[in-house]
């Protein structure tokens, strides 16, 4: 195996980014009833619904709804019939992220090279194609059933991929722009491996490593690496269990997800005290760090754009590194299954994830646990 200690922090070179990735193009969630999901991020987090798929267009198999805010492009994914692949991936995780679709040049050049690196192949280079012209994919496995979906979009000109139609709904955004990172939970053991596969397989660099020590508290701690690609805006911390006198989050997500998948989706905004309250205000619930937290907190931090009160109103943390600070806030999980959950941010200057705020972040984790009998 690739010694990760010697390979994954060396510095970008062409070669290493040899995918040229330009986005994250989509995040397909497979799920139970699409519609229900679609009016979920239509109404609570603003998204706009733009393109339809189902019985109506032709798709005898599976409904999908395509919304996108800002730069966001989430795709919801149901089947028609239980005993489809979607339903049964549904009926062991709930609902969960399936594709991390990634934009790039050339799906062939992308799909032979991960393959000959050692990627295992979900289907090679194909086309469809429609009157608005033709789409380009391919796609390789990475952790637990998660697959990465190579796409070209340079051909085609509709409203997401052929099969699909253009829906006209309004929808009052809530100012979230980019996907910033997206967090994957591993087995205990399997970080450094999937670590490994995303330097030697897809040309990724590691760009920070936080231990227990780093992430944890008296009763339960995480461990976890930030892979990034060559250009830097594509981001995927890998965590994993550490030893700890109780049951962590990853363990609880890792039991009722059964097994690894997406943790959560980090949504950038240029301003995050708007966005969170007009979440709150339909319906979205946030989790809440322990009061003390704001006491000392400006001691910590310095000085920043915001407004300190309206900061301890919202429960946004707030971090600063040697490039400057960061605010960010986590929802509570957003189904009933205790997985994946939604983190808004703002960066100002700061390209870090947080590390000061993982302490009190942990601790209000651990009342949501104990409120489950899961702690």
């Amino acid at each position: 195996m690739t010694d990760i200690t010697t390979t994954a922090e060396r510095p970008i070179t062409e070669e290493a980014d040899f995918l040229r990735i330009r986005s994250i193009d989509h995040l397909r969630f497979w799920v139970g009833n699409a519609k229900q999901a679609m009016h979920f991020w239509w109404k609570g987090f603003g998204f706009t619904p733009v393109a339809y798929s189902g019985l109506e267009t032709g798709n005898r198999r599976s409904a999908s709804y395509v919304l996108e805010s800002g730069k966001i492009r989430f795709v919801v994914t149901a089947a028609y019939s239980p005993t489809d692949e979607i339903a049964a991936h549904q009926m062991l995780h709930g609902d969960g992220v399936k594709h991390v679709a990634l934009g790039v040049d050339d799906v062939e050049h992308a799909y032979k090279a991960t393959t000959e690196r050692g990627a295992v192949g979900v289907w090679g280079p194909r086309e469809t194609r429609d009157d608005n012209g033709t789409l380009r994919t391919s796609a390789i496995r990475t952790y637990g059933e998660v697959i990465h979906v190579f796409i070209d979009r340079t051909d085609y000109k509709g409203a997401f991929a052929p099969g699909y139609e253009p829906l006209d709904l309004p929808a009052r955004g809530a100012g979230l722009e980019a996907v910033d990172h997206v967090v994957g939970n591993v087995q205990l053991g399997k970080m450094n491996h999937w670590v490994d596969f995303y330097h030697r397989v897809m040309g990724f660099r590691q760009l920070l490593h936080f231990d227990n020590q780093d992430i944890g508290t008296e009763y339960s701690a995480l461990m976890s690496k930030v892979m990034q690609d060559g250009t830097g805006r594509i981001k995927f911390p890998i965590n994993e269990p550490a030893e700890g006198k109780r049951k962590s989050q990853i363990e609880e997500y890792l039991d009722f997800y059964m097994g690894p998948g997406v943790q959560h989706i980090a949504m950038a905004s240029g301003d995050i005290l708007a966005t969170v309250e007009l979440l709150r205000a339909r319906g979205i619930e946030f989790l809440r760090v322990p009061d003390q937290y704001y006491d000392l907190m400006a001691d910590r931090v310095g000085e920043i754009n915001e407004p300190w009160e309206e900061i301890a109103k919202q429960g946004i943390l707030v971090d600063r590194d040697d490039e400057g600070y960061l605010l960010q806030i986590f929802s509570r999980p957003i189904q009933d299954r205790p997985t994946a959950f939604i983190e808004v941010i703002e960066r100002h200057g700061s390209r870090g994830f947080g590390k000061g705020n993982f302490k009190a972040l942990f601790e209000a984790l651990e009342l949501e646990q104990e409120a489950r009998g899961n702690l």
